[in-house]
């Protein structure tokens, strides 16, 4: 063979390396760990921190938002922050009477940047419908929010304080169903066992069970955190959950208000996509209180730190000093 059948050849070998190497990587696919008795394993703790919300901000016209405008948010919220955690100019001290201001961001976990899906920045967690608004219907709205405001207000007895003030369940949905991101404590810990899958939610500690191939509990059983039930869609989990307790039909929190009636149907995804994520997909269909469904995805990313006990307990001092300042309000 001489040299221009030789040269010929490398090309050919070439080119056909060339060729056959992006199909290489468009077969390769994650492959799902599995846990001990064969289900796709989630287990490990994973938090969805992130300055992305519930609802799109009016600032962003669109769910995929630019790598210039995703960089400016986290400026902005850079400087937000060093403004909290400076409140008194250098040798300044604080003024009788004055306001001292709130705790400052050591103790609050809302992440520093939007979060991304298959390398795109969002502008919100809502996906459907297309303006990243929820569908409200108006019409109870009003009179939930007027009852939530009254929560704030009346101090005549403990049990008419707000659930998460009172330790019950976590401030806004962050327990879920769907399990939305707040301003601190956005950390979760699933474990799995043969017909169960457990998630630990680091906000107020509450722990959803999640029954495996299962009926649902009968209608009148009203649970916190409403009842679930998992089956597994090959690499997914698909959780739907009903039933949910009435005294956690408004869900406030700094970051996202909803509504949640007791008949509500949401039905849950979660799939882990790599070692350091999974995905959570989620629909609610409520038709007392939207319009019609809404949709949502975000990322659970991989976290190396442990999930801490909230410490949060009912009946202490902070409870008993707003019920005694009222009284004392009432005497004068």
């Amino acid at each position: 063979m001489d040299n221009g059948e030789q040269k010929i050849n490398r090309m050919k070998l070439l080119l056909i390396t060339c060729l056959s190497f992006p199909l290489v990587l468009l077969g390769e696919s994650y492959e799902v760990p599995k846990t001990w008795f064969g289900d796709p394993d989630l287990q490990g703790t994973w938090t969805n921190a992130s300055l992305t919300t519930l609802e799109r901000p009016d600032e962003y016209k669109s769910l995929i938002v630019n790598k210039r405008d995703a960089l400016i948010a986290k400026r902005m919220t850079k400087e937000f922050i060093d403004a909290q955690d400076n409140y008194l100019e250098p040798g300044e001290t604080p003024k009788a009477g004055a306001d001292v201001g709130g705790y400052n961001t050591a103790w609050m976990d809302f992440g520093t940047e939007l979060f991304q899906i298959n390398g795109e920045y969002r502008s919100s967690i809502i996906t459907y419908p297309e303006d990243g608004k929820l569908p409200r219907r108006w019409i109870g709205w009003g009179k939930e929010a007027i009852g939530i405001a009254r929560m704030f207000r009346q101090a005549n007895h403990p049990e008419l304080r707000s659930l998460g003030e009172r330790c019950i369940v976590g401030f806004g949905s962050s327990g879920g169903p769907p399990m939305l991101n707040v301003l601190y404590n956005n950390n979760y810990q699933i474990v799995q066992s043969p017909g169960y899958v457990m998630i630990m939610v680091e906000m107020n500690h509450d722990a959803r069970i999640i029954r495996l191939n299962s009926e649902f509990n009968p209608d009148s059983m009203k649970r916190w955190l409403g009842d679930s039930v998992g089956r597994w869609e090959g690499n997914t989990l698909v959780v739907k959950t009903k039933n949910h307790h009435p005294q956690q039909k408004f869900r406030a929190a700094i970051r996202h208000q909803i509504l949640i009636s007791e008949g509500a149907e949401i039905t849950e995804r979660f799939t882990r996509v790599a070692n350091n994520e999974i995905l959570y997909q989620f629909e609610v269909n409520d038709d007392e209180a939207y319009k019609d469904v809404w949709k949502g995805e975000m990322p659970l990313r991989a976290s190396q730190e442990k999930i801490y006990e909230y410490a949060c307990h009912e009946g202490n001092y902070a409870m008993a000093n707003i019920l005694a300042g009222a009284r004392a309000e009432e005497e004068n």
